[in-house]
């Protein structure tokens, strides 16, 4: 069989496997990344709970202070959230996607950390992620996290 390098082209993308962001519209595959770093987050491996982020210089994360790239957001995390008390447990809802185009996308949503007393007490808030649809999957690129104060006691009579 004589191949032309258009049938070779061809012949290799029909061959090559989908990658998962490939088989799923973007919103399941986006949630899919959320839900695992929710995971990786509770069982306490913060290496893995970065990977949903871009691994590049060029990240940006505002919170209670403002890192640049992912090796700062990064130590932020691990300075922040040093002890399982510490981290607690992690979820998110009301999650809301918004395709931009083809490569980027918004997301938005709340998290709420489960936590003892000891470990800080829950905590809640709302954030706005951009995410990068890159040659490894969506990865987030930017993130604004806005902590919520915690509940004021009620006042004793």
């Amino acid at each position: 069989m004589n191949l032309t390098p258009r049938r070779l082209i061809l012949t290799l993308t029909l061959c090559l496997p989908l990658t998962a962001a490939a088989q799923t519209n973007p919103a399941e595959a986006i949630f899919a990344v959320l839900n695992h770093s929710a995971a990786d987050w509770n069982r306490g491996d913060l290496d893995a709970f970065a990977s949903s982020y871009k691994n590049s210089p060029d990240i940006l994360f505002i919170g209670r202070k403002t890192s640049h790239g992912y090796n700062q957001m990064l130590a932020t995390y691990k300075t922040s959230y040093p002890t399982p008390e510490k981290r607690g447990t992690l979820t998110f809802t009301q999650l809301e996607v918004q395709p931009l185009d083809a490569q980027f996308a918004t997301v938005t949503g709340h998290f709420h950390l489960e936590r003892t007393p000891s470990g800080g007490g829950n905590a809640d808030g709302y954030f706005l992620l951009v995410l990068e649809n890159t040659p490894s999957g969506w990865k987030i690129v930017r993130d604004d996290t806005t902590p919520l104060p915690p509940p004021t006691p009620a006042p004793t009579p």
